[in-house]
């Protein structure tokens, strides 16, 4: 199965669990009490428990998790020099927004990614992913964070015992989706730079 055929499936499994409440309003985007008021607001927030955890890179009915696209909307490299490489940002009519794209460990020795997860407690199961991440809206100055499902599982890959050196992996990460009109929005995980990446309409 392929990635636009997997992801399609996976939106009409998680398209009811989506709420305008999960966009927070953020003061100036930049942490401290901001990240701790949206832990509380988003801890009891979920989707149907329904999403397969993700493991390098594949889910478990096979489909891969490749993106779609080639074109590069970002990229970034932070500590032991890994890199994300963003190739799409698709705005879905459910009411969600699934990024796509690369993550390679550029370095000279495994990366377990712990600090990817987040620091909310009903995260710290998801192990090695994409958990942590969260899109900053700053026009409208909001915060969109990653999908989950009522066990706490992200709609996001996981890297399931770290990615080696020298090793590149596909991702996918799942968000509320901005209103229609907000075309450009920073990814922002863990200690890695913000990636500017813009938005464009799904099918």
């Amino acid at each position: 199965m392929g990635m636009r055929h997997t992801l399609k499936a996976r939106r009409a499994l998680t398209a009811v669990a989506i709420t305008t409440g999960l966009a927070l309003t953020v003061a100036g985007c930049s942490g401290g009490d901001d990240d701790k008021s949206d832990k509380e607001n988003t801890g009891s927030t979920s989707s149907p428990s329904t999403t397969e955890d993700q493991e390098g890179g594949e889910d478990r009915s096979g489909g891969s998790q490749t993106p779609a696209e080639d074109e590069v909307l970002a990229e970034v490299t932070g500590g032991d020099n890994v890199t994300l490489t963003f190739n799409s940002a698709v705005r879905d009519d459910g009411g969600f927004l699934t990024v796509t794209g690369k993550v390679k460990n550029g370095g000279a020795k495994r990366v377990l990614f712990t600090s990817w997860r987040g620091d909310e407690k009903e995260l710290q199961a998801n192990g090695a992913s994409l958990a942590g991440a969260n899109l900053i809206d700053k026009a409208s100055k909001k915060r969109y964070l990653i999908l989950r499902d009522t066990q706490g599982r992200c709609l996001c890959t996981q890297f399931k015992g770290g990615i080696n050196a020298g090793e590149e992996r596909p991702f996918f990460a799942q968000f509320p989706a901005p209103p229609e009109g907000t075309n450009k929005v920073d990814f922002q995980i863990a200690d890695m730079p913000p990636a500017a990446i813009e938005i464009s309409e799904g099918e």
